[in-house]
């Protein structure tokens, strides 16, 4: 009777190791899988941040909206995206209330070992968006002193404050929940200057061009826009139909045109992923 108790619990010890390498199996694929079944893939954004994402007349518009129409249409999905104000974006992802971010969000080692980044879509050096008619504003340096605005919690925010220290008066930065609050403080004169990515502020400039205007050369380092994923394995195969996505339409040429539609030129971005220098 011993004997054959010991071989019963041997093969419920099989078969439930058998289960859960099932189940295993089955729950890598979980997050592509659950796209696939619910027939939608759920981002997470803030728009307020043009020319990727924005409200026109109460709805949405910009390169987000254009570009992950494209990548549903490959991955036979519909998209839903989810307003909410930047600094619950990344919490969000990380609370499992969508399936990724598209704000997008600026390549960076730090974030690289927190979530899982897409291919690069766009430019994201940073670079400030000055009064048009504000002279004594020729170069980036000549920030020094002055008041110059950015967005809380951003990445353009910590490329900011590592320029300024090396200026010799740095000047005195104000953060913002809200990209548009930081124009409406630029254009009333109440800070001299926003930083931004080059794509972002020059977009504004475009729009308004009485009102704004890029300071050049851009002061910040060559990195890339991208959008991002929870870094585990459920999420894994999702970013790769994603990602194979992403370079389908770099080679037929609909991520040049979506770059020229809204950003005024297309972009030279890597199929592969880069070298995250900063």
């Amino acid at each position: 009777m011993k004997i054959l108790a010991g071989w019963k619990r041997s093969l419920m010890m099989l078969a439930v190791c058998a289960a859960g390498a099932v189940s295993l199996g089955a729950h890598a694929e979980d997050e592509l899988a659950k796209v696939k079944q619910a027939g939608e893939l759920v981002v997470g954004t803030e728009m307020q941040f043009a020319p990727f994402d924005f409200l026109e007349n109460g709805q949405q518009a910009g390169f987000n909206k254009d570009l992950f129409a494209e990548v549903g249409k490959e991955l036979g999905v519909k998209v839903r995206f989810i307003d909410l104000p930047w600094p619950s974006v990344l919490p969000g992802l990380e609370a499992g209330k969508f399936d990724m971010v598209g704000g997008p969000l600026t390549m960076t080692k730090a974030r690289a070992e927190r979530y899982a980044f897409s291919l690069p879509i766009a430019d994201a050096t940073d670079a400030l968006l000055k009064r048009a008619n504000d002279a004594s504003l020729k170069t980036s340096a000549d920030i020094s002193g002055k008041v110059v605005g950015a967005g809380k919690s951003s990445a353009q925010l910590d490329q900011l404050k590592t320029y300024i220290a090396t200026l010799p008066k740095p000047p005195e930065v104000r953060e913002y929940v809200d990209n548009n609050q930081a124009y409406a403080d630029l254009a009333a004169g109440r800070i001299s200057a926003v930083a931004n990515s080059l794509t972002n502020i020059a977009y504004v400039a475009k729009q308004r061009p009485d009102t704004f205007a890029v300071v050049q050369p851009a002061f910040g380092a060559k990195v890339y826009f991208a959008y991002c994923l929870r870094k585990d394995a459920d999420s894994k195969p999702l970013l790769d139909a994603f990602n194979a996505a992403l370079v389908k339409l770099n080679k037929d040429g609909r991520l040049a045109a979506l770059q020229k539609k809204w950003f005024g030129t297309a972009m030279d971005v890597p199929t592969t992923e880069p070298t995250l220098n900063y």
